[in-house]
């Protein structure tokens, strides 16, 4: 009989995308439910206040918790850490906890059988017993997604020259607005290398690149044959037929999540980091996917000849570790 496990997901976009991805990679071996939660005003109360309960949760909006609990429970942020508590001594600490990301404070930190920690994080969370370190971010690009979204865009695409370079672009990270000299520079930078490889430009933007930014970048641009999709446009987002279709993939590195992506597609992707923007832990995770050989800095003057070592799959990797983790007696 098939174990049970069900994925905690709330309004965190990227933290559902993650754990989505983790549910693809286990497939058929579980029967995966979706269990979709919706917060009150207590949810801003600290874990350590909210302990294995239910506070903070709506439970009138929120899918019920009720009963036949799950073998394993995915808990994907700091506030459904206390519902994962609760399903456990609710059932009995029948059901295993597993957490994506570090626990806020390292609230119930002992009840939890595996905990999901990024390369990139200090060291302290890396020494956890129960920790599986892993490189960026799971993800939901897999072989077989990128193939139907090939099927559906390359045809869409195909009136463009090749080789197809996508630009997957950023910005502002919490706390630091992306300097306008770094998109002057991005552009420049997409310019030379264009000018080496010729083809075409697939260019999408996001909510934190901003007008300005996104102005700059499209005006220096300007006459490269291009598929584009501007933050906020009322058109099909095509991004997984960028990365089905794309040769090769330019990727701001201030999203773990978006270069992961990238680095999961098998494409050679090339990391744009420029200056007075980053924090430590983005040059950190940038670094570690330069040195395992998955990425190169698009500044390196071979950068057009880089090939990735591998593949980069994570959510393959947790997935087996939960199959492992629902099996033990």
């Amino acid at each position: 009989m098939k174990k049970t496990m069900w994925l905690l997901l709330d309004d965190r976009k990227g933290s559902v995308g993650q754990a989505q991805g983790v549910a693809l990679a286990v497939g058929d071996r579980m029967n995966i439910i979706e269990k979709n939660l919706t917060y009150n005003v207590w949810a801003k109360l600290p874990n350590w206040l909210r302990g294995k309960t239910l506070l903070g949760l709506d439970k009138i909006r929120s899918d019920s918790l009720d009963s036949d609990f799950p073998d394993i429970v995915v808990s994907i942020s700091r506030r459904t850490v206390p519902v994962a508590r609760f399903i456990r001594k609710t059932s009995g600490n029948r059901t295993k906890i597993v957490q994506l990301m570090y626990p806020d404070g390292g609230v119930g930190l002992k009840e939890m059988d595996l905990i999901v920690v990024p390369q990139h994080d200090s060291l302290k969370k890396q020494q956890i017993s129960n920790a599986l370190t892993i490189l960026g971010a799971p993800t939901k690009i897999f072989s077989s997604v990128l193939s139907e979204a090939k099927d559906k865009w390359s045809e869409i695409f195909s009136n463009l020259p090749r080789p197809y370079t996508a630009i997957i672009i950023g910005g502002a990270i919490k706390g630091r607005p992306w300097p306008l000299e770094n998109a002057v520079a991005l552009a420049e930078r997409i310019k030379q290398l264009h000018n080496q490889c010729g083809g075409s430009l697939f260019i999408t933007t996001s909510r934190r690149t901003g007008e300005e930014a996104q102005n700059i970048i499209m005006e220096k641009l300007k006459g490269i044959p291009a598929y584009t999709y501007i933050w906020g446009e009322k058109k099909e987002n095509p991004l997984l037929g960028f990365y089905a279709c794309a040769d090769r993939i330019i990727a701001t590195a201030d999203s773990v999540s978006m270069c992961s992506e990238a680095c999961g597609t098998g494409s050679p992707v090339l990391l744009f980091q420029s200056k007075n923007w980053l924090t430590k832990k983005h040059l950190r995770f940038a670094e570690s996917l330069i040195s395992s050989g998955l990425a190169v800095d698009v500044t390196d003057a071979d950068a057009l000849d880089f090939q990735p070592k591998a593949v980069l799959n994570e959510a393959a990797r947790i997935a087996d570790k939960i199959i492992e983790i629902a099996n033990k007696d």
